[in-house]
């Protein structure tokens, strides 16, 4: 009579490998899997040396594993639900801010013509804060001094005018932030004054699309006008 010897760890194999197949093709069900489990199983159990038959413990062990595996599965499916109904919230939540404007890090000011603006942000505070408008060829044009500020994050306009008098041209300028206590320089960010025209559901989350051709996550913003 053939015997099988070495069939404990058929079954637990098995089950990897029909469940890995199944992770490889989407048209594998959960319910497929556990039926070839369990006729590799049954004919694990009919094949069995009658010498050295299979123990309760085997047998629980291999139907824990199969339990384990597909619960796993089933706690997949429910996870990417879950994530799927919370992004499609945040997209609604998120379209609340179109046609808002919203400082985000960055180092550009808008001239409309009559000026724009911007804001920087200060994690401790500083007694002096400065900052320089630049044209595209990286020239200052104007200076301003903007004195004493908190922490956190604060929105400034500039009138448009340059160091001279004379008025700026519209268009996009940079500028440069420059925040100190006593003589000691301190860190300080720059952020951009931009509108918010519509969203988008990407693979990195929910993206806010600026009028200045730029995207951002909506943990980026700083503040909302």
């Amino acid at each position: 009579m053939a015997t099988v010897q070495n069939t404990q760890n058929t079954a637990s194999q098995a089950l990897l490998d029909a469940m890995n197949t199944r992770n490889k093709s989407s048209g594998n069900s959960v319910d497929e899997a556990q039926d070839r489990f369990m006729t590799l199983l049954v004919t694990q159990m009919k094949n069995q040396d009658p010498l050295n038959p299979m123990d309760n413990a085997q047998v629980t062990s291999q139907m824990a594993q199969l339990s384990t595996v597909t619960g796993i599965d089933k706690l997949n499916k429910t996870l990417e639900s879950l994530i799927s109904n919370v992004q499609a919230g945040q997209s609604y939540q998120a379209s609340s801010m179109i046609g808002h404007n919203v400082l985000t890090p960055g180092y550009s000011v808008l001239n409309t013509g009559s000026g724009g603006f911007f804001g920087v942000e200060l994690p401790v505070g500083a007694d002096k804060l400065t900052v320089a408008i630049k044209d595209a060829g990286g020239n200052v044009i104007r200076t301003l001094n903007l004195g004493s500020q908190d922490a956190g994050a604060t929105p400034f306009s500039w009138d448009g005018f340059k160091n001279d008098g004379s008025i700026a041209d519209s268009g996009n300028y940079s500028f440069e932030v420059e925040a100190t206590i006593g003589n000691n320089k301190v860190l300080a960010s720059g952020l951009t004054y931009a509108q918010v025209v519509s969203i988008s559901n990407t693979a990195e989350g929910i993206k806010l699309n600026l009028n200045n051709l730029s995207s951002v996550s909506t943990s980026d913003v700083k503040e909302i006008f």
